[in-house]
């Protein structure tokens, strides 16, 4: 996970080498379009086994579990949002919805200590639920409400 994270931020940043001045601005937003494009790529590879998965923590997914097969088409939209920059401002706040909501099924099940696997890279990884987990989402959150800020 951390290395993935780490290969979709050096990427980012190298994107901005041809350019005079670094941009955070552009980065944060090349950073989230890869970021939602590579993790939705992982969750597509077994749609079905990431709605297993994603039901066992999250908030929206177990109550309606159409939405486990409905998500990783919303990040890979978001990712498209943020890589061509339409709607930036709706894009933002549909981040800060999706990943916030996401977020509280992740932040419960870790502060009850359930050892349950994170969909967060599909079905293919057997990634235990952490603290990881929590910061990759808030991070996200926390970048969405960053560009807002300066729209």
């Amino acid at each position: 996970l951390i290395m993935i994270v780490g290969f979709i931020a050096g990427i980012t940043f190298l994107a901005q080498y041809p350019f005079d001045d670094f941009s955070a601005m552009l980065w944060m937003r090349h950073f989230m379009a890869g970021f939602f494009i590579v993790f939705a790529f992982f969750k597509l590879l077994n749609l079905e086994g990431f709605a297993n998965s994603y039901q066992m923590y999250d908030i929206v997914a177990a109550r309606w579990r159409t939405w486990g097969y409905i998500y990783p088409f919303v990040e890979l939209g978001l990712g498209i949002l943020y890589l061509i920059n339409i709607a930036p401002a709706f894009t933002n706040w549909a981040t800060i919805i999706v990943l916030g909501v996401s977020s509280i099924g992740v932040i419960k099940s870790n502060l009850d200590k359930r050892q349950i696997k994170c969909a967060c890279l599909g079905d293919v990884f057997n990634l235990p639920m952490s603290t990881v987990t929590i910061v990759e989402d808030l991070t996200m959150v926390a970048m969405a409400v960053g560009m807002l800020a300066f729209l």
